[in-house]
């Protein structure tokens, strides 16, 4: 029997879980060598099978010292294990290859197709060619006859043309970030005037900190399933890592200048390079398809069909793979980052460079909406709920910057730590502590300062209730605390906390894969343990929607212990594990989506319980104005009267005569009450 290279190939790309690329194919993807110095060097191999078709089309070129005769093994792996192995000669009668025998000398290319019969083509299963990013590997062995050494080693990826890193996913979780920030705004705007008022729920913030959440978790240095490590690169716009390759050569160019080595830590090296983690493969995972391991037997049975073969034996291949392709083994941050075409050593400088850009879009767009308020306030009716946008510019931009540090601050942290603890660059290195200790000065100031003014309102009225109602207090510093209810101010200082200590574990762990995964869960837990205790939110909806989100982080976390190499679990395991984070973390995405397009309606309908109270109090103050000491009304026709409102009321003595306070009553003798007797009448008149 004689078996064809593409009909070998074939057999690998139907037991393999294959890396999808093209609807309806299986090709291979990319080529390297497993052998140092071999004497025979294959610089391409290209294989696709179409189904529809049935059709495969191979091109193989490569370079051989002197002619000779080999035998080949071929090995198939998924996800981690070897799934078939076959040992064959190719100039034997059962397995004859024709283009190996025997391997010419000089350089040699050969290309074909062959169409594949119903009966071995309904062998694939076509789960194959729908599953994203499934991991699958082709090693093909040559050894010379003369002495059984060997004298080539090829390894191929295989690939259907899906992934879960679509470009479409990262444009609907803009998306969904963007519409999360207009209902933002529309919630400052429409609460401006009314100090109290919380934001709408999920805000901007919880989404972002979503986000940061799911790109996190692909950050640390465990053994991933290709497909999650896919899923998790969707979200990397949210930490500031845009690719973006001028940018990289500046700062290629800034380290260089500044002591950066660019020698295997560049944008071009990176171009040039082979990304491989730490389970051998650069690809990506899916469920295993076990009916795979039946076409290894349908294979050693089929019969030859003719193949159209150009050979050229001295032909040159334009298309020929370079040789120069180096392999770099990456994990943790490293191999995030890189996937992304940002070498590690420009992380930071990445993120600080995105976030100079959106300070300056911030501050323009800021003047513009000045100017534009300015002309109209001018030209037009002025509506008074703009007017603090009006006046207040300076202060504007700068509670919109503090925002936006306090939104990015866990991953500020990250990077500055890791680029202290990786980074080759003095000044990139000086850049990260100063930004560093700019971002916690100012968070800590704004901590200190709301912590004074809430001690400052308990010595006057009793408790902090003054940092809601108070509308300069209010409009200052209610970023920090404008979600939880006033009894629960206090707790965007353990946010704070919860933050930093993360973004320090996660770098300060990179390498070691256990510890931040262990020590995320620890820090997640008590985070989760702290809302369900308190329950701090004003809103019931924001209650939910934060602790949902707080309990999707924990399990997440402690799905990824499962991809930690220290433990020895199947890849088969972490795959489904993957697959069912995607699936967990996906739905909760879904569901914010559709909370933000629900809140554009209710924030239309429903008052905040924060301006209600504040209005129900003015109401209060009005008629307590209006009252007199012997009015009719009295305050238990009211609802919910204030005390400090009603202290004096309780003097009064409504059904006897008036009495003055304690001390008062001291200096004032009150004469007994005597009718008068006009112009000396007689007695009898009185």
């Amino acid at each position: 029997m004689r078996v064809s290279i593409s009909e070998l190939t074939l057999i690998a790309l139907g037991l393999c879980s294959v890396h999808v690329l093209a609807a309806d194919t299986l090709s291979t993807n990319g080529i390297s060598t497993c052998l140092t110095g071999a004497e025979i060097q294959v610089q391409k191999l290209d294989v696709t099978y179409t189904r529809s078709t049935r059709v495969v089309v191979f091109d193989v070129a490569g370079t051989n010292a002197k002619q000779q005769n080999v035998t080949a093994s071929l090995s198939v792996y998924a996800y981690g294990n070897e799934i078939y192995s076959k040992s064959f000669d190719p100039c034997g009668s059962e397995n004859h290859v024709e283009e190996l025998c025997p391997v010419p000398s000089g350089v040699f290319q050969a290309t074909g197709s062959q169409q594949i019969p119903e009966s071995f083509a309904s062998q694939i299963p076509a789960i194959a060619f729908a599953i994203p990013d499934l991991d699958g590997q082709v090693k093909l062995e040559l050894k010379s006859k003369d002495d059984i050494h060997k004298v080539a080693c090829i390894e191929t990826q295989l690939s259907n043309g899906k992934s879960a890193q679509m470009p479409s996913v990262t444009y609907a979780a803009a998306g969904v970030a963007g519409a999360a920030l207009a209902m933002s705004g529309l919630s400052a705007i429409g609460a401006a005037g009314h100090p109290g008022a919380a934001s709408s729920s999920p805000g901007f913030g919880d989404v972002m900190g979503w986000f940061h959440s799911m790109a996190t978790n692909g950050m640390l240095s465990v053994s991933y399933p290709a497909v999650y490590r896919s899923f998790t690169k969707n979200f990397a716009f949210s930490t500031g890592l845009i690719p973006w390759g001028q940018m990289q050569q500046s700062i290629d160019n800034f380290r260089k200048s500044t002591g950066g080595n660019l020698t295997e830590n560049s944008y071009d090296f990176l171009r040039n390079a082979t990304l491989e983690f730490s389970n051998g493969s650069s690809t990506d995972t899916s469920s295993k398809v076990k009916r795979g391991f039946n076409l290894i037997v349908g294979a050693a049975d089929l019969t030859i069909r003719d193949v159209s073969t150009s050979y050229s034996a001295n032909s040159t291949s334009g298309d020929e793979a370079s040789d120069d392709t180096v392999k770099k083994v990456v994990s943790g941050i490293e191999a995030w980052a890189e996937q992304l075409t940002i070498p590690q050593a420009n992380i930071f400088m990445t993120c600080l460079l995105i976030f100079a850009i959106v300070i300056a879009a911030i501050t323009v767009g800021i003047l513009l909406l000045k100017v534009i308020l300015e002309l109209w306030a001018l030209y037009g009716s002025f509506p008074a709920k703009l007017t603090n946008f009006r006046k207040d510019y300076w202060g504007l931009l700068a509670r919109t910057i503090t925002n936006l540090i306090l939104l990015l601050y866990g991953i500020w942290v990250l990077y500055c730590v890791y680029q202290l603890t990786g980074g080759d660059s003095w000044a990139a290195k000086v850049l990260a502590v100063v930004t560093l200790v700019i971002f916690t000065g100012v968070l800590i100031f704004f901590s200190l300062r709301i912590w004074y003014m809430a001690r400052k309102y308990k010595a006057s009225q009793g408790d902090a209730s003054g940092l809601y109602e108070d509308t300069e207090t209010w409009r200052k510093y209610s970023l920090f605390y404008d979600n939880y209810k006033k009894d629960y101010w206090w707790l965007f200082v353990p946010a704070i906390v919860y933050m930093f200590v993360k973004g320090v574990i996660i770098a300060a762990g990179n390498g070691h894969g256990l510890v931040q995964s262990a020590g995320q869960l620890i820090v997640e837990a008590l985070m989760l343990a702290l809302l369900l205790w308190y329950r701090p939110y004003v809103a019931k909806s924001s209650q939910w929607i934060n602790i949902s989100i707080q309990v999707v982080r924990v399990l997440s976390v402690a799905c990824v212990l499962i991809f930690v190499e220290e433990l020895g679990l199947s890849q088969t395991t972490k795959t489904v594990t993957g697959i069912v984070l995607i699936v967990v973390q996906s739905a909760l995405t879904g569901i914010l989506a559709i909370l933000i397009a629900a809140n554009a309606i209710i924030l239309c309908v429903r008052e905040n319980p924060h301006a209600k109270r504040r209005r129900e109090a003015k109401k209060m103050n009005r008629d307590i104005d209006d009252l007199t000491p012997l009015d009719a009304r009295e305050s238990l026709l009211m609802e919910n009267p204030p005390r400090k409102e009603y202290t004096e009321m309780s003097k009064f003595n409504f059904t006897g005569p008036y009495e003055l306070p304690g001390p008062l009553r001291s200096e004032v003798t009150i004469k007994p009450y005597r009718k008068h007797r006009p112009f000396g009448g007689p007695s009898w008149l009185s």
